[in-house]
């Protein structure tokens, strides 16, 4: 709105300016008949008029005008600061099956001897030889790798996402009808999901979420917010029958993807539940930090730099 305000001034003066032009150049009055000519009374330059003297109000004398500088010599480009970063293949991984052992992959390119390091915390790698353990990171995530060339100090950056599934850190008000969180894939909550056709995915398989009474939708990773926190018996949900405001509980589900590259290898992830009666009553640093990795989650941005995302943050509030 701001912008479009101020543009109104300017295309005022505009107008006039153009209806001032449109005046000095309308056609002369057909009835108007011009009288003979007059010689000038100034014809003599000695009585001629002079144009006005302009006082420069804070300078008395101009200097005099800069002569241009000599052509610059052409310049060659510097030299590129990491001219052998770390290629892994693609900007995507997928942990696979490994037979009970660790998946770990390593630069298919030879980048020289260096140091490795990778933030948020969460992925597993030798800082020796850029190897990453991926049946150990957390997967689902984009991750900032940095590689420091052995006799030098700059850090190479790239930027290497772990395939897989997450939640987003988010505060769901029941009474608002939010009562189901939604998995994302691939580290972005706006790509396609990846359980949308038959037997694509299946979540919970060793049932560990559901013996903590968190009830996860097995077909999609969907989680019933509504039936985790009131049970599904007399008993109580996750949280007993009683909950008390600030009450946490963290699950891990075990699932497998048969629609992307993992080729159905075993993955976990582990979500926190918090449990609050009412929004009032959200701790303000939670709340802050919720905010903030749903932020960086949704403009694309490593969820973290500072600290590790995980598990993902799910408040459970029972009203608004």
């Amino acid at each position: 709105m701001k912008k479009i305000m101020n543009l109104v001034p300017l295309f005022g003066l505009a107008g006039a300016l153009f209806l001032g032009s449109c005046h000095k150049n309308s056609a002369p009055d057909p009835n108007y008949t011009p009288g003979p000519m007059r010689s000038s009374p100034y014809h003599d330059t000695a009585t001629q008029p002079q144009p006005p003297v302009v006082l420069i109000t804070d300078s008395q004398a101009m200097p005099p005008p800069v002569p241009p500088a000599a052509a610059m010599p052409q310049q060659q480009a510097p030299p590129l600061s990491c001219p052998a970063l770390p290629i892994y293949g693609d900007t995507i991984v997928y942990p696979q099956p490994a037979n009970g052992g660790d998946y770990i992959i390593s630069p298919i390119n030879n980048p020289g001897a260096g140091t490795y390091l990778s933030w948020p915390a969460g992925m597993v790698m030798d800082s020796t030889t850029g190897a990453i353990d991926l049946t150990a990171s957390e997967t689902g995530l984009k991750y900032m790798i940095g590689y420091v060339r052995s006799g030098t100090t700059d850090t190479c950056l790239s930027t290497l996402v772990i395939g897989g599934a997450s939640y987003a850190d988010s505060v769901y008000v029941l009474s608002e009808g939010e009562t189901t969180a939604v998995p994302y894939f691939e580290a972005n909550p706006a790509d396609l999901n990846l359980c949308q056709t038959s037997n694509a995915c299946h979540f919970d398989v060793t049932g560990s979420a559901a013996r903590m009474k968190v009830i996860v939708n097995t077909s999609n990773g969907q989680i019933d917010l509504q039936k985790t926190l009131n049970g599904t018996g007399l008993l109580g949900g996750a949280f007993g029958l009683l909950p008390v405001n600030g009450q946490t509980i963290t699950a891990p589900i075990y699932y497998q993807i048969g629609d992307d590259p993992s080729n159905n290898a075993l993955q976990n992830i582990s979500v926190q539940l918090v449990y609050y009666n009412n929004a009032s009553l959200i701790n303000i640093g939670l709340l802050n930090t919720v905010v903030n990795k749903l932020d960086n989650l949704l403009s694309g941005n490593q969820i973290s730099m500072t600290s590790n995302p995980r598990p993902p943050l799910i408040v459970i509030v029972r009203s608004k």
